[in-house]
């Protein structure tokens, strides 16, 4: 049975106040989070990853962000290594705003996940269509392709993969239960005929305006095990309303 994981995108939001809110609430709820069986991930800027991972120990956190290069001239970046070595678990890769906004590539989401898996950590693979993508019938020739060509020598054993439609990102927009489900199945059988046990045990995860009153909806469809939240993430409450959905779900 795979373990639902409920993971928060903070993107370019977030201070040392708000970590210090979800550790409190944490702390608050952590009679019931003991059994609540379900991983949570949280994904602040990466300034703030060394002094979360040290000042709270008991949480799990994610980089948004890494570049494919381990040293070198690339001023701004940040590499695998400096995550891992800090403490970091979780690497978001291919978020449509990095590939909108920053170019990212197929071939650099391949890159970027296979160095994220040699550095000991876990890449989320994001993938999705346009609003126009979807208009014209093309969602599965587009996730396929992010696929085949964002995972082409990545290790499939050793990754999330998150279903975000970019239409549905920030837009006050969602997928429906059935919309999200569908492409889930896609992505599962295009990993059942890379590996049966493999397809069987990976974790996919919806992304796209989840929000504690859709949140249940969506976990419930067979293949949707959990969620790449944006904007809920930002308030302690309702990120822990969507992860107890996942857990009931």
């Amino acid at each position: 049975m795979r373990q639902p994981l409920v993971i928060a995108n903070w993107k370019l939001n977030g201070s040392r106040d708000l970590l210090k809110a979800f550790a409190d609430y944490a702390t608050s709820q952590s009679a019931e989070s003991a059994t609540l069986p379900v991983a949570q991930v949280i994904c602040p800027p990466v300034i703030f990853l060394a002094e979360a991972v040290r000042q709270y120990p008991d949480m799990v956190f994610g980089a948004q962000h890494c570049s494919e290069h381990t040293s070198g001239a690339f001023t701004g970046e940040t590499s695998t290594g400096m995550l891992q070595s800090v403490g970091c678990r979780y690497v978001l890769v291919g978020h449509s705003e990095r590939r909108a906004l920053f170019g990212e590539t197929d071939a650099q989401v391949a890159a970027k996940a296979k160095a994220i898996q040699q550095a000991g950590m876990t890449p989320v693979v994001c993938v999705g269509e346009t609003e126009a993508e979807r208009d014209g019938n093309e969602t599965s020739a587009v996730i396929l392709k992010q696929l085949e060509a964002g995972l082409e020598g990545v290790d499939l054993a050793k990754l999330v993969i998150a279903y975000e439609p970019v239409w549905a990102i920030g837009t006050g927009k969602t997928a429906s239960p059935e919309q999200a489900q569908e492409v889930h199945a896609l992505i599962r059988s295009w990993l059942q005929k890379q590996n049966s046990s493999v397809a069987e045990n990976m974790q996919l995860l919806y992304g796209g305006s989840v929000k504690p009153d859709n949140a249940r909806d969506l976990f419930s469809q067979v293949d949707i095990d959990g969620g790449l939240i944006g904007a809920a993430s930002l308030e302690p409450h309702q990120f822990a309303a969507i992860c107890k959905a996942a857990q009931d779900s």
